[in-house]
């Protein structure tokens, strides 16, 4: 017996059928059940737990369709429509699904309707029933009140005037009843009847496309699993090919004969409808799984999904018969590297709309940069314009924020340095370019007075080139300028 905290009593949660045979009633308190049988075991409710355990067993009713919703604290929806004839009919689907939750050791209750509010009424008052659509008027009409789905409180209105059982509502007048009782009651009976259609939200997205082999013997070894995936992503081939798609996100589903089931993913830079790579990615996500994933007594079902699909743009080939793609190799890497490390171990660096270097550049996981599909359009020298501008030279590593340095003198105050401090160590210039002016991006809050920059190109006596600028101006009243190193080149 469980037992919850009602204001200031401790009441009957949830109770099994022994303690049923002992008069004893949901809702009654602790004390008056201890009185009434003092041996009686009592276990406190731990509704994160229950909901832990509901989740896990609504993932195992994937095996039977996608379509799968919580139903409050201890019941779950399954959508069957299309599905019963996998499983050799809408009884044998049912018997498996009681004998499957049976040899977990759960005692339930299944029902199997046209509408989820004839069903629901059908497995908590009826137990394991099967019924025929059109018959929904008759499975309810009767059974009590509860079985409309109504709350308490509309309960005991019905009551108190004489309304006991879901017939007696069916047959009173609408009209008398949505006054009275508002219009949650008739709601409730049209769905349950299928008068007014009744969603059922699944719990996860259901995948585009999907294909699962149902396996005579569990396996356990992770080569075993490897060589499914292959076997599936041949047969998802097909269909990605036919709606001319790749997968950029796929979903590995283990389901274990005793219930538990492992969710694996992986993403891909581009779309991607290739077996063999398909399951190299899952290669290397398994290998990092590997301590995580309880094989137990084995899987007995494994599902391969496509959450997330793209156009597939096909690659002209050359000469050779093979395609030009001189990214599908990086890109392929970075998938291999992102499935054993997560999405964050492979950065790209893209351009951004900032004048200033520190900001010109950013990185973001390398699955969510714009990928180039195509070589970029060189334009003729009839069609190039009359003068051509390139964009200034920018050092290779540039420094994450600026270092300072301490410059002695200059040739002129707006010219470079002549030579230099940095790290505690002196550098002499031998050359110099510049300066390139840079200003402060006056339209961000907050930098509308922020100093100007000059950078110079400097090289050494050594040939060592760097990249620093002066912050700030010479002049009259001004304070005195600082510097700053940039960057480094080759």
């Amino acid at each position: 017996m469980i037992s919850h905290r009602d204001r200031n009593a401790q009441r009957i949660s949830a109770l099994d059928e022994r303690a049923e045979a002992l008069h004893l009633k949901h809702g009654m308190g602790i004390a008056d059940a201890r009185a009434m049988h003092p041996s009686i075991d009592v276990v406190e409710a731990d509704p994160e737990a229950d909901r832990r355990l509901l989740e896990g067993l609504a993932d195992w009713c994937d095996r039977y369709t996608p379509l799968v919703a919580l139903d409050g604290a201890d019941g779950l929806y399954l959508d069957v429509t299309g599905c019963t004839h996998l499983f050799g009919g809408e009884r044998a689907m049912l018997d498996d699904i009681l004998a499957r939750f049976f040899q977990q050791g759960f005692d339930v209750r299944a029902g199997l309707a046209a509408t989820p509010g004839a069903a629901w009424a059908a497995a908590r008052f009826c137990g394991d029933r099967i019924v025929v659509s059109g018959e929904e008027e008759a499975l309810l009409a009767p059974l009590p009140l509860a079985a409309l789905r109504i709350e308490p409180d509309i309960r005991t209105s019905l009551e108190s005037v004489g309304l006991r059982t879901a017939g007696a509502v069916m047959a009173a007048p609408r009209a008398p009843l949505a006054r009275r009782f508002g219009s949650t009651l008739l709601l409730r009976l049209d769905q349950a009847l299928g008068r007014l259609d009744e969603a059922v939200s699944p719990r996860l997205p259901v995948a585009p496309l999907s294909v699962e082999r149902h396996l005579a013997e569990p396996v356990v070894l992770t080569a075993e699993i490897e060589r499914l995936v292959e076997m599936l992503a041949v047969t998802l081939k097909v269909d990605l090919e036919r709606r001319g798609e790749g997968a950029r996100m796929l979903a590995l589903l283990l389901f274990r004969v005793d219930g538990a089931v492992s969710r694996i993913a992986v993403g891909t830079s581009r779309p991607l409808r290739e077996p063999k790579l398909i399951q190299r990615l899952f290669h290397e996500r398994l290998a990092a799984l590997e301590q995580d994933i309880d094989a137990g007594y084995g899987f007995d079902l494994v599902r391969l999904s496509v959450l997330a699909a793209a156009a597939f743009d096909m690659q002209q080939a050359d000469l050779t018969g093979e395609a030009q793609d001189d990214g599908a190799d990086i890109a392929l890497f970075a998938d291999r590297i992102r499935a054993r490390l997560g999405d964050n171990a492979v950065l790209k660096a893209i351009a951004v709309e900032s004048h200033l270097p520190e900001r010109a550049v950013a990185t973001i996981p390398f699955s969510e940069a714009p990928q180039r599909t195509t070589p970029p359009k060189r334009p003729d020298r009839k069609d190039a314009p009359p003068t051509t501008t390139f964009p200034p030279e920018r050092p290779i590593r540039l420094f994450r924020s600026p270092e300072p340095i301490e410059v002695p003198a200059t040739e002129m105050p707006e010219g470079p340095p002549m030579n230099f401090r940095w790290r505690r160590a002196l550098y002499r210039v031998a050359r110099a370019e510049g300066p390139e002016r840079i200003a402060p991006e006056w339209w961000r809050q907050g930098e509308e007075d922020a100093p100007t920059r000059d950078y110079f190109r400097i090289e050494d006596a050594e040939g060592r080139r760097y990249w620093l600028y002066r912050q700030g101006l010479y002049g009259a009243g001004q304070p005195s300028p600082r510097w700053f190193m940039h960057g480094v080149f080759a």
